[in-house]
């Protein structure tokens, strides 16, 4: 199974990250974690970016707030998928938003919500499911088990309301 590579800007997205690294951990799938930033440690960015196809990675997830350039630098040097979280951190995460999903063609970067990490993970999941039938299958019950809940719930509340 291709391992997905995780990179944020700063220790202080670790809070918002943890969200995909538990998916990550529920369906198995090996993973990395590091600090990089797009413009203090450009260079190790860059190498990472470049080696990731060689050294096993399927997938890129890249946290960043602000300014947010990290996916788009990581994405510019790396010809597999890059998934961006925008990072909460100033004008709501508005800034970090643009800054992930304005990217130029040819260049994509998948981008979820602000703080979205765990829809990060699963879509890397999605991902990395297309060559791994195991992992598929895990994807289609999880769906499965989140569907149930909302049906359990919805049975309580029609029945509550009679």
């Amino acid at each position: 199974m291709k391992k997905v590579g995780i990179i944020m800007g700063s220790d202080s997205d670790l809070p918002v990250v943890e969200k995909a690294i538990n998916v990550l951990r529920d369906f198995e799938i090996p993973f990395e974690v590091h600090i990089y930033s797009a413009h203090r440690t450009p260079e190790q960015a860059r190498e990472f970016a470049r080696n990731a196809r060689k050294n096993g990675f399927g997938v890129l997830i890249c946290a960043a707030g602000m300014a947010a350039h990290l996916a788009g630098a990581i994405a510019a040097n790396t010809t597999i998928p890059v998934i961006g979280i925008p990072i909460k951190s100033s004008l709501d995460g508005l800034d970090a938003l643009l800054s992930t999903v304005q990217m130029p063609s040819g260049i994509p970067v998948a981008t979820v919500a602000i703080n979205g990490a765990a829809n990060a993970a699963f879509l890397a999941a999605e991902i990395i499911s297309l060559s791994d039938d195991g992992l598929a299958a895990k994807l289609e019950a999880r769906r499965k088990a989140d569907a149930d809940a909302v049906l359990e719930k919805d049975s309580k509340v029609s029945n509550q309301y009679k």
